[in-house]
């Protein structure tokens, strides 16, 4: 199978820099496959599964915000959050959606709260990534 060129990159950090075989993106109009020589395409992302498939290997993360930008010479994905999904488990995003709960209760500014806010739907949005992701791989 052909290969391409693919980055991905949250504010942090180069999370993924490599040459792959398919890339499969949460759009915000749905989820798309990018393969080699992929006609030129952009799109935003909302919160899910960003899947890498290469090197005999699969990889997947969850990407919260942003936007792909695909071309014919490979794919450039700019992530708000990028978490590989093997360190996001169940019981810790519980505990973080609590905690979360509880910090936006805590607030004593509306800046304050409604940064928290966007924390908890971030984790939020992982749990349900992770819990729809564990539903299809059985």
């Amino acid at each position: 199978m052909a290969t391409f060129p693919f980055e991905l990159v949250s504010p942090e950090r180069l999370v993924y820099s490599g040459t792959v075989s398919e890339v499969v993106v949460p759009g915000t109009e749905g989820e798309f496959g990018i393969l080699a020589g992929h006609a030129p395409f952009v799109s935003t992302l909302k919160p899910g599964i960003l899947t890498i498939k290469g090197d005999g290997a699969t990889r997947k993360l969850f990407v919260r915000g942003g936007f792909a930008e695909a071309n014919p010479q490979g794919l450039t994905v700019l992530a708000e959050t990028a978490i590989p999904l093997a360190e996001l488990h169940a019981e810790n995003l519980t505990q973080m959606i609590k905690d979360a709960e509880e910090d936006v209760e805590d607030a004593k500014d509306e800046t304050t709260r409604n940064r928290r806010l966007v924390f908890l739907e971030q984790v939020k949005s992982a749990a349900a990534a992770v819990e729809a992701d564990a539903r299809t791989a059985h």
